[in-house]
């Protein structure tokens, strides 16, 4: 079966750290791009970040520059999200997608995960 598994979510403090994972079974992440989306109750759903099939290129929504980082392990099969300094508006679903095509539109992701959810509260 074809699936991507997020994971690593939960309820953090502003300014807490959290390390989400994304993992790939019956496919094989070296030849798929993956973004990083997430969506707010009440919010558009919007990009965070994508990193291409060999992780060397990434590109990030303007407001967590300098706060996330994606990264590809290819020996795990599997994509992270490392998210520092939090804040309450990063609260969301975050799931992944896998697409041929590196930060293509989202009607070309070609799987998605269910998501996992991200809470930034004091």
């Amino acid at each position: 079966q074809l699936q991507l598994v997020e994971s690593g979510g939960g309820l953090v403090q502003p300014g807490g750290s959290l390390r989400l994972s994304c993992a790939a079974s019956g496919f094989t992440l070296d030849n798929y791009a993956i973004g990083w989306f997430r969506k707010a109750p009440g919010k558009e759903r919007e990009e965070v970040s994508c990193i291409d099939k060999s992780g060397s290129r990434t590109i990030y929504r303007e407001s967590v520059k300098g706060r996330f980082t994606t990264s590809k392990d290819k020996a795990k099969n599997t994509v992270y999200l490392q998210m520092n300094s939090l804040k309450p508006e990063d609260s969301a679903n975050y799931y992944c997608g896998a697409s041929k095509d590196f930060c293509p539109a989202e009607n070309f992701y070609n799987y998605w995960g269910q998501g996992t959810q991200v809470t930034v509260s004091s």
